[in-house]
């Protein structure tokens, strides 16, 4: 009896501490990149960007970013510093930073996972004029 309750719990209290996301793969353009939504909750959101020559300078006022490279090679704005990108690499972008892709320096687009918390809808970027 015991084990039968045991077991009859976790069934019930599994899913409540695991989520398995299917990726939507809903495919969006902003400028000429294509961003496709991976998974979302409501603290983050985690999209898939393909990035043929740039991103333009922009901040968000309330989102942290995290990008992580999978393929390609940049030149980014991060503040006031100029970094160069590469695959493997990881970057904190805090709210309020200025930040760009100034130009892909690779023959193949830029690839990255674009991390945001809290859940981002893209209402919450702000362009500013270089």
């Amino acid at each position: 009896m015991k084990l039968t309750l045991v077991l009859f719990s976790l069934v019930l209290i599994r899913p409540i501490f695991s989520q398995q996301f299917r990726p939507s793969r809903k495919l969006v353009s902003v400028h000429e990149n294509k961003v496709e939504k991976i998974t979302e909750d409501s603290l983050h959101s985690t999209f898939l960007i393909t990035i043929p020559h740039k991103v333009l300078l922009h901040y968000h006022k309330i989102h942290t970013e995290n990008i992580v490279v999978l393929s390609g090679k940049a030149l980014m704005k991060l503040g006031s510093d100029t970094l160069k990108i590469q695959k493997g690499d990881q970057i904190t972008i805090p709210k309020g930073t200025i930040h760009e892709i100034i130009r892909v320096i690779s023959r193949k687009p830029l690839r990255v996972y674009s991390i945001q918390s809290p859940k981002f809808d893209g209402t919450d970027r702000y362009f500013v004029e270089p």
